[in-house]
């Protein structure tokens, strides 16, 4: 019944598509590009968040195409964009959250041609290119505000921001309105087919609608030839009922940090347990240790206290289960915050400030990538205070990960199921003979290979 309810709607909405185009995004004149065809399982995935003003010294999409080789080394396969639109003047912030026009892109950053060089160069690496998309609500002078009944209203008819949080830059969208849902799902179509981008990454999903989601979800899907990526910045089972196929792990990028800060290592493995049983079979969360929200409020040294504290939660986060996510700077343990406000002038990542650290990325994920058992394994966890320790198992291979997530040497009293046992360090193919006991200097990680 769901599946016809579901047809019946997906023709509606196309119908309508067809006899109005006042508000509605430029007529994208059908596909005119070729579909990427190497878009990466959801399993497969890494993702990496680019923040286009600090990613290259221009700060410009060209600039940024010109750094994707960087992104290639890394093994990175898919590129989420933080928005690319135009920002709102009227009560602005300088967020890029504020957008002004769903389908343009912000001058500063380039053209819609500079956009387009940018994702077929990303597509001839075979990295796919997502969008940030902000569908709960827009800028004040945004040309939707023309249609009062599009946005959420107080009792005196007057637009309100979102209720509950503290954005007085931005408008709330309404969603009983049907017109303006058609025109949210035809701006998104617009960029599929005028740009040749692979999905969408959905701000503060869980604040919209879930059947919104559904609806333009089964229409982007319905586009032939496309297989597309749908990212939910929200925490709810229902998104994956809704068709996303990745949600935010939240609950684990809050633990890991709150281990780095002295809390019990071996909680990691209870959040990690209680996020995925609410995951069906083939979606995944995404697990991070920064992302542009945290790192507008702190730093990763702030939050893992040195270069060698991040790169050690990320080892331990990395290895376990979900869809990596790597925040710009993050390969380099950028040291200061990056803000992601445009209101003043944000100064370009220096990415040659942690040449170890950005090798030491390179390496892990280029073994991440070698390894089955990182994405089909079962986990054996190893409970300690200290040390992250588990096994992931699978029917071809056993990988052990050991990671110190204290700034001071462990003697590490080595579990059953690791004691007496021989492994190949996976970094340098040395031989590795576990006995009893194995020192850890500060924030060192063993990722071990059989």
């Amino acid at each position: 019944m769901r599946s016809v309810l579901r047809f019946l709607l997906l023709s509606t909405i196309l119908l309508l598509f067809g006899c109005s185009k006042s508000h509605y995004a430029p007529d994208s004149g059908g596909l005119n590009h070729t579909p990427f065809t190497n878009t990466p399982s959801i399993d497969n995935m890494v993702v990496y968040e680019l923040n286009i003003p600090v990613f290259s010294s221009e700060g410009t999409l060209y600039g940024a195409m010109q750094r994707l080789d960087s992104l290639k080394n890394s093994d990175i396969n898919v590129i989420w964009l933080m928005p690319i639109y135009p920002i709102g003047i009227l009560k602005s912030i300088g967020s890029p959250y504020c957008v002004r026009n769903y389908t343009e892109v912000n001058t500063t950053y380039g053209t819609l041609d500079n956009l387009r060089a940018f994702v077929n160069s990303a597509h001839s690496k075979n990295m796919a290119v997502i969008l940030d998309w902000v569908a709960d609500h827009t800028s004040w002078d945004n040309p939707w505000i023309q249609n009062k009944s599009w946005y959420k209203q107080d009792a005196n008819g007057k637009i309100i921001s979102p209720a509950g949080t503290n954005w007085t830059d931005v408008a709330q969208l309404n969603y009983a309105n049907t017109n303006m849902r058609m025109a949210m799902i035809q701006a998104m179509k617009y960029w599929i087919t005028q740009a040749n981008i692979d999905g969408f990454r959905c701000d503060a999903a869980d604040m919209i609608p879930s059947d919104f989601w559904q609806q333009a979800i089964d229409t982007l899907n319905s586009i032939a030839g496309r297989k597309l990526i749908f990212l939910a910045e929200g925490t709810n089972s229902s998104d994956f009922a809704d068709g996303f196929q990745v949600n935010y792990a939240w609950d684990f990028s809050n633990k890991i940090k709150s281990i780095f800060k002295g809390e019990n290592a071996g909680d990691i493995f209870t959040t990690d347990s209680a996020e995925y049983s609410l995951v069906p079979s083939g979606d995944q969360k995404l697990r991070f240790i920064i992302n542009h929200d945290e790192d507008n409020s702190d730093s990763l040294a702030g939050y893992y206290h040195s270069p060698a504290g991040s790169l050690a939660a990320f080892v331990a986060t990395a290895f376990m289960r979900g869809v990596p996510l790597i925040y710009n700077g993050q390969e380099v343990a950028y040291p200061h915050k990056i803000p992601f406000y445009v209101n003043g002038a944000l100064q370009p990542i220096t990415w040659n400030i942690n040449p170890a650290i950005y090798n030491a990325y390179k390496k892990i994920m280029q073994i991440r990538s070698t390894l089955p058992a990182v994405k089909d394994g079962r986990i054996m966890p190893f409970y300690n205070t200290n040390v992250i320790a588990f096994k992931r198992i699978d029917a071809s291979e056993e990988i052990a990960i050991i990671v110190n997530v204290r700034n001071v040497s462990e003697d590490y009293a080595l579990p059953v199921g690791l004691t007496n046992s021989v492994w190949i360090n996976a970094e340098n193919s040395s031989k590795v003979s576990l006995s009893t006991h194995v020192t850890l200097s500060p924030y060192s990680y063993l990722i071990l290979k059989q």
